[in-house]
């Protein structure tokens, strides 16, 4: 890791630790303005942003510096997509919204032209903290070429159906009747497939989580005493705890992969490979980390739960196992059985 990404790393790493419980006020007390206002102050919706444009000027491996500790510490903003949201708008010339941003990756509706500009009429599905947000981004198909939508909120064209995923973070769907909308045709990498970029976010958010529940699990497993000793004495336990962590370290090298990737251009070989990676840790990770808690990792007071409820839920967004999995077989089929070894070996030869 290069100074600065260490630099960010290590303030933002300051900046959740120090918030406290989060995750249970959040639950309690909604959307945290205050976090998110030092979240702005430190300038991490803007990551992604070239310098030119009133941005940090950073990469895909600075969203990886980011979101990591996001994850760890279970913090429940939509960071990620707002730095998402952020380059999307600047890469479609749009001025930066103000407050909060966030990412649609599904839509379905219909743009049209109006005298004033372009007006849009759908829905956008499972909206991260959709409730919340002063702006939306969302790209979608028109006059046979991706357009890049920008629809701003709260607005009299639009309603929202609260919902959450399984940890409790939002995920709403918004509902928009001829809603005036800034739109305009894109044609950058992040605009080419949305969806992908937001799987790149999870998978960010999934190392610290995974980093977060195997460290609690470490820890209990020096206190927790049975038969007269640690558990993390016994032998079967000591094993487990090692399968987790070599799951870990082995989602984090897919993650670093693919922003090394992402940060050069097209990477939706990577983007696959590292999701899908992540996807299959879950289930021995979260099996493992419960396990070594027994009952109480399950309390709602217990941070473990954080953690894996939120691992659980993010192995389902943006593309299961099975929708990677088909991704990556489709991509080698398509170049032949010949062309895998090479294919392989040159992506390795170009992260390093």
């Amino acid at each position: 890791m290069s100074e600065q990404k260490q630099m960010l790393a290590d303030a933002v790493i300051r900046l959740f630790r120090d918030a406290g419980d989060i995750s249970s006020r959040a639950e309690r007390e909604g959307f945290s303005s205050a976090l998110w206002n030092q979240v702005e102050e430190l300038g991490l919706p803007l990551v992604l942003v070239p310098e030119d444009r009133g941005g940090v000027g950073g990469d895909w491996e600075d969203v990886l510096a980011v979101l990591h500790p996001v994850g760890y510490y279970g913090i429940p903003l939509p960071i990620g997509e707002a730095m998402l949201a952020s380059r999307l708008a600047t890469d479609a010339g749009f001025d930066l919204p103000a407050g909060v941003s966030t990412v649609a990756a599904e839509i379905q509706g219909q743009l049209s032209r109006s005298a004033d500009g372009y007006v849009f009429s759908g829905t956008l599905k499972r909206v991260p903290w959709g409730r919340d947000a002063q702006s939306v981004a969302a790209v979608l198909e028109f006059e046979g070429r991706p357009h890049l939508l920008l629809l701003l909120l709260p607005s009299a064209a639009a309603s929202v159906h609260a919902a959450h995923n399984l940890s409790g973070e939002p995920r709403d769907d918004l509902y928009f009747e001829a809603a005036a909308v800034q739109a305009a045709p894109v044609a950058s990498a992040d605009a080419a497939d949305v969806h992908e970029r937001c799987a790149l976010l999870r998978v960010a958010q999934i190392t610290g989580a995974l980093e977060a529940a195997l460290h609690r699990s470490i820890d209990y497993a020096k206190e927790r005493k049975q038969f007269g000793r640690a558990i993390g004495q016994f032998q079967a336990v000591q094993q487990q705890l090692a399968l987790f962590g070599s799951d870990a370290a082995a989602v984090a090298c897919a993650a670093r992969a693919a922003c090394q990737a992402a940060a050069r251009g097209p990477a939706s070989f990577q983007i696959a490979a590292a999701k899908l990676r992540a996807n299959q840790a879950i289930g021995l990770a979260t099996g493992t980390a419960h396990q070594v808690h027994a009952a109480i990792g399950f309390t709602h007071e217990y941070a473990l739960r954080h953690a894996t409820q939120r691992l659980w839920s993010w192995r389902s967004e943006f593309g299961n196992d099975r929708y990677w999995a088909e991704r990556l077989g489709a991509a080698v089929a398509a170049r032949g059985a010949e062309n895998f070894w090479a294919d392989l070996t040159e992506r390795d030869d170009a992260a390093a």
